[in-house]
């Protein structure tokens, strides 16, 4: 077999060779290339292992191996840095989790675009009016801020909006000190911005409740429940328009659009320090996830920690709002993307 090309492998069982070790690899669809089953095979045999040790005297390929396996989490490294191999299963649903998630968003954004390409080519556009040039939106940007009543809601994933002029956020701040509650869910290449890092974690700092995702379909903004305005670039890359949307199953659309990329988002804190009493993870915290992603009731992982129910589940509801889960489900996604797993 050519060792270059990566190798996609399916989960239908594990022959074992007589030494009780499994002679065929096959990790459901993850892309595996044959020097990570190599190394998944070593595993095997000789977890748990220190990191260290078993890397004494490997070369490049086998570490870069041993790295995509800790990513994909068919292998585990404590806080003490052994190594420890998990079932495939347990692998395969982390990354089902995130391949749900994302067909989820490409969903989403299909409706969106459909609901678009109607709202311009079909009838009974009257609930959508199209803005010209960055400037007259930038200016509508602000003026939907400046007259919201209840809540301000938006995506930023891009800066359409912007040149030498900063972003209206006079507007946001006045929003705020008006007791306007204001959420807003950032894409996650914009925080590698120090600038935009900074701004954010002041505008949290002044109320603003904000969110990180990877990617988002759309620039957008829902002010109330009866308007959203949805920033259009252009080819050219220097010029942007805006659709402002009017009452609708269009705007319907759109905020349950917002609410989905919201419920999956992780929360962003006003300072790199996120105030808890304890920097998570801790041992405990990741114990707890670990037992709760191998599918144990609340009353099993209670007698595993020695502690009662009732703890188990505050514990749970505590990491749960920390990551911005609704459901022990999405809590597995987002531990997992954060490495907490």
């Amino acid at each position: 077999m050519d060792r270059r090309r990566p190798v996609r492998l399916t989960i239908m069982g594990m022959r074992t060779e007589p030494s009780g070790v499994a002679s065929a690899l096959e990790l459901g669809s993850l892309p595996l290339t044959p020097d990570v089953a190599d190394v998944y095979r070593d595993l095997l045999k000789t977890a748990p292992v220190a990191q260290r040790e078993f890397l004494s005297t490997a070369s490049p390929q086998v570490a870069r191996a041993l790295a995509g396996l800790l990513t994909s989490g068919a292998v585990h490294r404590d806080t003490a840095g052994v190594l420890h191999v998990r079932p495939p299963r347990s692998a395969l649903e982390s990354w089902a989790a995130q391949r749900e998630m994302e067909a989820a968003r490409a969903r989403a954004t299909a409706e969106t675009l459909s609901g678009l390409y109607t709202a311009v080519h079909g009838t009974g556009a009257a609930f959508v009016e199209v803005i010209e040039g960055k400037y007259a939106a930038r200016e509508l940007f602000r003026q939907l801020q400046t007259g919201a009543r209840t809540e301000v809601r938006g995506l930023e994933r891009g800066p359409y909006l912007r040149d030498t002029a900063r972003v209206p956020e006079e507007a946001q701040y006045d929003a705020l000190s008006r007791g306007l509650r204001y959420r807003c869910v950032y894409e996650g290449e914009l925080l590698y911005d120090e600038a935009m890092l900074a701004a954010v974690r002041s505008a949290v700092a002044a109320g603003e409740q904000a969110r990180v995702f990877p990617e988002l379909p759309l620039k957008m903004m829902l002010t109330d429940a009866d308007r959203g305005l949805i920033i259009l670039p252009r080819a050219s890359g220097d010029d942007a328009d805006a659709m402002l949307v009017y009452g609708s199953r269009l705007l319907d659309g759109l905020s349950e659009l917002f609410e989905v990329f919201w419920r999956l988002g992780a929360p962003i804190h006003a300072t790199a320090d996120t105030a808890e009493p304890d920097a998570e993870p801790t041992a405990a915290t990741q114990r707890l996830l670990a037992l709760l992603t191998a599918g144990l009731t609340d009353e099993a992982i209670a007698r595993d920690l020695g502690i009662s129910n009732r703890t188990v589940h505050r514990r749970v509801s505590r990491l749960q709002e920390l990551l911005g889960a609704r459901s022990r489900f999405q809590l597995g996604v987002q531990a997992s993307r954060r490495g907490w797993l």
